[in-house]
């Protein structure tokens, strides 16, 4: 157990300065880094080194008070207009930073069931565990829908569950497990015919469907541009490249937050609309300098190079006689495998890291900007070698 003590001199001060830093470093060093590329499992990726800089030039300023810290506001709202632009939104769209998917996910259902009556979510299969969370907190029964052999929400089943008592539809926009993306123009519509609230959750695929359409895949609308979208959250500590944690709520009307404003009478914003209150800018910064860095064109490039190591990913893994579970949406492979749990555990006493999709039997890997080619190679080689006898399955 560490040692508290309470300081006496000065020398005692920097003595015990050092010895917490050398601490702290003993720490770090037993976590996995992503630097060396053998993080293939996580959906977040080492922050771009101006996003670090950002990220530390704000650390003591905070959100919530805006009139004391009236640059990081700005910037909150410059980066706003960023991600609305990013996502087509509408005359009047507004939106809200938030610490991640989970959290833009709970602030959605709750605008959503604040303009219902009814008692239940309708979610995909594949909808993230969030979503129970938000089922527990609100008191919600969830609908879960299954997935079509494309791994999608099978709409059809959707046609017959949704009705007045539905709070929300979510469709997912790069689902956790595989980078699908649901029939969103479908839903949108559906929802319009039933009048029922249309969150997206894109926690992954936000930073990645609009570069792709830009370089010409086939990616179907699923964004603000389909009418019956009424809200999408957005994860830029994913591909967005920036620091943990920062996620983003935006929402179709800004006329909806008033529905979950509430006075707070010991700052300077009146009505408070986020779920948390005391907010840091240092990941918004972070984000924002990433965004102005790069632009548009520079995340398209960034998209790009992923994909170019998915789709080589992809060709390796045929060479050496294993298959995916789909042909990759965006870069997100999974991999079948006979034993999940055993090549998991293979893999991890090699160092190199995965993440176990059981009921899928396939383990998963992100083609995140840390995972090169050359990393692939690497760990083909690895793999084949664990997996043995499944070669030629």
């Amino acid at each position: 157990m560490p040692v508290f003590v309470a300081y006496m001199t000065q020398t005692d001060i920097e003595a015990d300065f050092k010895r917490i830093l050398e601490e702290l470093q003993a720490y770090k060093q037993k976590d996995c880094s992503f630097i060396k590329g053998h993080i293939l499992g996580s959906m977040c990726t080492a922050p771009h080194q101006i996003a670090k800089k950002a990220y530390d030039m704000f650390l003591d300023s905070n959100l919530g008070d805006p009139r004391l810290f009236s640059g990081s506001k700005k910037i909150e709202q410059n980066y706003l207009d960023f991600i609305g632009k990013m996502l087509h939104g509408p005359q009047g769209h507004s939106g809200q930073v938030v610490s991640g998917g989970t959290e833009g996910n709970i602030t959605a259902i709750w605008l959503a069931r604040r303009r219902s009556e009814g008692n239940n979510i309708i979610v995909p299969a594949s909808a993230h565990f969030s979503f129970q969370k938000i089922a527990s907190l609100m008191g919600l029964k969830i609908k879960s829908i299954p997935l079509t052999q494309d791994y999608v929400m099978d709409i059809e089943v959707l046609k017959e569950n949704i009705n007045k008592k539905t709070v929300a539809v979510v469709g997912i926009a790069g689902s956790t497990e595989l980078g699908a993306v649901d029939p969103i123009e479908e839903i949108s519509q559906l929802c319009i015919d039933n009048e029922v609230f249309c969150h997206v959750d894109a926690a992954f695929g936000g930073f990645v469907l609009p570069f792709l359409k830009e370089l010409n895949y086939p990616i179907p609308q699923w964004d603000f541009q389909l009418p019956g979208v009424s809200s999408i959250s957005v994860d830029a500590h994913k591909m967005g490249y920036a620091a943990i944690p920062l996620g983003l709520l935006m929402v179709r009307e800004s006329k909806w937050w008033s529905n979950v404003g509430v006075k707070a009478l010991c700052i300077d914003e009146k009505i408070q609309t986020s779920l948390l209150g005391t907010r840091s800018a240092g990941p918004v910064a972070a984000g924002y300098a990433v965004a102005r860095l790069l632009g548009f064109e520079g995340y398209k490039k960034v998209i790009e190079g992923c994909m170019q190591t998915t789709f080589h990913l992809k060709r390796r893994i045929e060479q050496i006689g294993l298959e995916l579970v789909m042909k990759p949406t965006m870069n997100v492979a999974g991999i079948k495998v006979k034993d999940v749990d055993a090549t998991v555990d293979a893999l991890a006493k090699q160092g190199w890291f995965v993440n176990r999709i059981s009921h899928l039997s396939c383990i998963r890997l992100v083609m995140m900007p840390h995972v090169t080619i050359e990393v692939i190679d690497e760990f083909v080689d690895v793999l084949e070698k664990c997996v043995g006898g499944e070669k030629g399955r």
